[in-house]
């Protein structure tokens, strides 16, 4: 024997009617709390140091991560590469 039911409810009314606690004031705290520390390490961070922070691929690193599919594809990046393919 196999019954259905469907139940239309809200997502907060599921949460008590199951007995899941209400995290809803700790993740608005949680939230806050590192809005707070975000804006106070951009404020403490020289501009350069702050693109560095959230930027940290460099155009170098961009080179190195293209040269290593290059690679993965078997073809060569540098001429000194190009060079000993041909040879």
């Amino acid at each position: 024997m196999k019954f259905n039911f469907d139940i239309e409810c809200s997502p907060d009314e599921a949460r008590r009617f199951l007995g899941l606690p209400d995290v809803l004031p700790l993740q608005e705290k949680m939230m806050k709390e590192l809005e707070n520390r975000m804006a106070d390490s951009i404020k403490s961070m020289e501009p350069d140091m702050f693109i560095k922070h959230w930027l940290p691929m460099s155009m170098q690193g961009m080179q190195e991560m293209q040269k290593m599919f290059w690679s993965q594809m078997g073809v060569p990046m540098t001429e000194a590469d190009k060079a000993k393919k041909k040879t």
